[in-house]
């Protein structure tokens, strides 16, 4: 199949906030992406929770070389109590929006359906803050929402998500030099590899398996009795954001001429895409089916990238 890139919704949190904090000068948000190396590999962490992107990998994990790929730079700041997040907050909101994450984003309750944590991580830019509640662009669909204060500082606060620091913030966005959107593509390729390669793991729970064998061992999980908590992940989050991711990494590959891994990225986005109807509608041995076919992909890509490190 001729390979269709993708335009639309999608979980895409960090990317947008990313392009929002930018501004004119950001590239797009599947050059974002592809230098945080997300697409590149899948995890099963802890040996039970599904991700499509390499072992080892957070988001946070990502984000500082994308950032020199894309010629940026950017201030983190990491607060140890509500108050002092809140006045750094207060102060670096003096000079523009601030970006804001990971939060738990089942405490966002101006998202329909959001009541209590759900250990989903969440990235959002503030654009103001009062002693009512905040202010801010929710790349998940909601610009200008509020929200009131005791919610965003327990959102803030991140007890439920597995990574990171409380009350972590970015600010001033620096661009240092100026990178064209391919040189960006061409410059986060070594990363992609070595993640892809699951040599160099960050975050690695006791019994997290990457690649081919997540692939797999997910496949006898879903066939063995998909339980609604797996099922609920998957199809709301974990196959959207990665076959989204896929589906860009294919298009950045072709445009720097890496027409083999760009194939192979564009099936892995295909494959994983094409598990949404069936677990939807609990067709499992269906998805099963379509997530050993997934495995073989990742070595592939793995060989194809290595065939031609320093040659893009």
């Amino acid at each position: 199949m001729k390979h269709i890139p993708y335009v639309g919704s999608g979980p895409y949190c960090y990317a947008n906030s990313f392009a929002m904090m930018l501004g004119a000068d950001a590239p797009s948000t599947l050059a974002i992406e592809f230098a945080t190396s997300s697409p590149f590999g899948m995890q099963l962490l802890g040996g039970t929770l599904p991700f499509f992107d390499p072992y080892g990998w957070t988001p946070e994990a990502g984000f500082d070389a994308a950032l020199d790929a894309m010629g940026w730079t950017s201030a983190v700041t990491k607060s140890n109590s509500e108050e002092d997040a809140l006045a750094q907050l207060k102060l670096a909101l003096f000079d523009g929006p601030v970006w804001v994450g990971p939060v738990e984003m089942g405490h966002l309750r101006h998202q329909p359906g959001m009541s209590g944590p759900i250990a989903a991580d969440h990235y959002l830019v503030v654009l103001s803050v009062d002693d009512e509640g905040v202010r801010m662009h929710d790349p998940q669909g909601h610009p200008f929402s509020t929200l009131p204060l005791d919610d965003f500082l327990t959102a803030w606060r991140a007890e439920t998500i597995d990574y990171g620091d409380p009350y972590t913030m970015r600010t001033d966005f620096r661009r240092v030099r100026v990178v064209q959107e391919d040189d960006v593509i061409r410059a986060s390729l070594p990363a992609a590899l070595r993640w892809l390669s699951m040599k160099h793991p960050q975050h690695v729970p006791e019994g997290t398996v990457g690649n081919d064998e997540a692939a797999h061992r997910l496949a006898s999980m879903i066939e063995g009795g998909c339980s609604d908590d797996l099922r609920g992940h998957l199809i709301h989050f974990a196959v959207r954001v990665g076959a989204r991711r896929l589906t860009d990494a294919a298009t950045c590959l072709a445009r720097i001429d890496q027409a083999d891994a760009a194939g192979i990225a564009s099936e892995q986005a295909l494959l994983i895409g094409s598990l949404q109807f069936p677990l939807v509608v609990g067709r499992d041995a269906e998805a099963a089916a379509i997530l050993r076919k997934l495995g073989p992909t990742y070595p592939r890509l793995l060989s194809s990238l290595e065939g031609t490190s320093g040659k893009s």
